[in-house]
């Protein structure tokens, strides 16, 4: 008999130790797994290398103080560009920052799900990406002229964790959203992962052949699944919810004005997910939110 992977969302916040590499799935503004980045903020939980296309996950972990080094492509709200959070802590160096290009981010993904120490890559050469990270190396081709790629590492992580809109308890996953970003290859990278989702289904469920092209992560990639409706706020969860772009304004002008700990106190320090859905507006206005078209 299979067993039941279901967990709680302060369950996944367990997992996540000290000093870990934490791979953050969704993409800027798109599905991020929130609620559990907020049960993280409430935790003592530091010293995090953090992996992401970021968006709210990382501005609201740099903020707090939680990351010792940061691997990514972007930080971006979508709607909102430039993040004030990041932007801070990034100008005076608060910690480690590995800065690549999207693609090589992907790569090293991409690496560590096939067990491999690196890919190569025409992508950061004869870039500041090159320049500025000296921990990737350069090799050449042993076809053809040789020519410079450079190796990407893999970025094996000890946890992933992503947002969907369904899961059963068995760890099978659908993203009902137009793209699937790269979920899969964080889930794959990493010794556990874990998926909060909008809702819990009966295996059932995933029995539709039309499904199949919307669940791109195998079920054994998932160590546990965590109901959390609305658990992507404010980042969009399409086709569920879009972003909450009043709300993000309000956090960057907050962190613009050095006024975090006003925010934090506002909707971060929350006994329960139920009580941050009702300050940030109730559950009708979260599902109200227009979806973004790009």
């Amino acid at each position: 008999m299979n067993k039941s992977k279901s967990i709680t969302v302060s369950d996944i916040a367990a997992e996540i130790k000290d000093g870990m590499i934490v791979g953050i799935g969704g993409w800027g503004g798109r599905r991020k797994p929130m609620a559990v980045i907020r049960e993280l903020l409430r935790g003592s939980v530091r010293d995090l290398t953090v992996v992401s296309y970021g968006g709210m996950d990382v501005s609201l972990l740099a903020a707090a103080g939680k990351i010792k080094c940061l691997v990514y492509g972007f930080v971006s709200h979508d709607v909102i560009p430039m993040d004030q959070a990041f932007r801070q802590a990034r100008q005076s160096g608060a910690f480690e920052f590995r800065e690549i290009d999207e693609g090589m981010l992907q790569w090293g993904l991409r690496a560590a799900a096939m067990d491999l120490p690196f890919l190569p890559t025409r992508a950061g050469i004869g870039t500041d990406v090159e320049r500025l990270n000296p921990w990737i190396k350069t090799v050449r081709s042993p076809y053809g002229d040789g020519e410079l790629l450079m190796a990407m590492p893999a970025l094996n992580l000890d946890v992933a964790i992503i947002h969907v809109n369904e899961a059963d308890d068995l760890g099978h996953t659908a993203i009902l959203g137009p793209d699937p970003f790269f979920d899969d290859m964080f889930c794959r990278a990493a010794k556990k992962s874990y998926a909060t989702c909008e809702k819990l289904v009966e295996t059932s469920s995933f029995n539709d052949p039309m499904k199949a092209h919307l669940m791109p992560i195998e079920r054994s990639a998932i160590t546990g699944v965590a109901e959390s409706p609305l658990g992507a706020h404010p980042t969009s969860c399409g086709p569920d919810y879009g972003i909450d772009v009043k709300h993000i304004s309000t956090y960057s002008t907050r962190c613009a004005a050095k006024e975090w700990s006003a925010y934090r106190d506002e909707f971060l320090i929350k006994e329960t997910h139920d009580a941050y859905v009702k300050a940030v507006g109730g559950e009708g206005h979260i599902r109200a939110l227009p979806l973004p078209v790009f």
